[in-house]
């Protein structure tokens, strides 16, 4: 279980690079499109892509799962946990946005032991404890706790705990590839419903800028727009299915930690493309994230493990 522990958490860190990429093209965007057409847009083109990698990872007939409930289930709670995310952006630095997202292990390792019975050992609290130390130290002096955003960042946080949580659970029989197919699926088809109740009751524009994202009506984006949108399909495709591969042969308790790896890269696209130049406090916060997924990875073994 060790090797597949290692091999987990070299997918996940994989995946929250490439999917850091994601974040800062959906920040730039949050200030003229609506969130449900962005992510309509990144599912419309991940969807053809994600048919390839089921067919090249278990054949094109794994689709047709027996677990296609608990499928759309687990898809259902990623889009809400990613929309609740994303329209955190337009309030907050990119920075600050996913500070406290990256609470994510604390709800991992919390539920693991109750939801799958997994034990949790000393090493993994301890990580967990030197992790959120980290985002303390990352959050202040910032007033981000105290921006109403910020709670869209933990919501999401305990929503997509506990949807890894359950690829875990429905890892033992479905590949990688299939749930997040399903996921993006799932995500085309819940925003363009959300977007049509939200039109159907006529409501196109709120006073916050994290609702307005949410709320802000369709329209049509210029061609540099659409092919960012359209690139994060193609990351979305790549990223879901390294995630999920990691959290369906890993331990989630051991995995979870390395979700904190995020904070390395986003404080940099902040920089990069938004002129955001990060705290001090951020540096110190992330050599911490470090030391906590290095506690979790060099973590004792039991024999049933070995």
């Amino acid at each position: 279980m060790q090797k597949r522990n290692k091999l987990a958490i070299l997918f996940l860190c994989l995946g929250v690079l490439v999917y850091s990429l994601q974040d800062a093209i959906i920040k730039k965007v949050s200030g003229d499109y609506a969130v449900t057409q962005a992510l309509f847009i990144r599912s419309l083109v991940a969807v053809p892509l994600l048919i390839c990698f089921v067919q090249l990872e278990a054949g094109i007939r794994a689709i047709g799962s027996p677990q296609i409930g608990w499928l759309i289930v687990r898809s259902l709670g990623l889009f809400l946990s990613y929309t609740a995310y994303y329209i955190a952006f337009p309030a907050l630095p990119l920075a600050e946005a996913v500070a406290l997202y990256f609470t994510v292990p604390l709800f991992i390792i919390v539920l693991a032991g109750p939801l799958l019975k997994e034990s949790v050992p000393w090493t993994s609290w301890m990580a967990v404890a030197v992790g959120f130390a980290g985002v303390l130290i990352i959050l202040q002096p910032g007033s981000a706790v105290f921006e109403p955003a910020a709670l869209f960042s933990l919501l999401s946080a305990l929503l997509y705990g506990l949807c890894a949580l359950l690829a875990r659970r429905l890892g033992a029989t479905e590949p990688a590839s299939v749930m997040a197919f399903y996921q993006n699926l799932v995500f085309m088809a819940a925003a363009v419903l959300l977007a049509l109740v939200l039109h159907a009751a006529e409501i196109r524009q709120a006073v916050h800028p994290s609702l307005d994202f949410l709320v802000r009506p369709w329209r049509t984006p210029s061609v540099v727009d659409f092919l960012l949108m359209a690139s994060c399909g193609a990351i979305a495709a790549v990223g879901a299915t390294m995630l999920t591969h990691a959290y369906r042969i890993g331990e989630a308790n051991r995995v979870g930690s390395f979700e904190f790896t995020g904070i390395l890269w986003l404080p940099l696209w902040g920089f990069v493309f938004f002129d955001e130049l990060p705290r001090w406090t951020t540096a110190l916060g992330a050599v911490l994230v470090v030391m906590s997924g290095m506690i979790a990875l060099r973590g004792p073994r039991s024999p049933k493990n070995s």
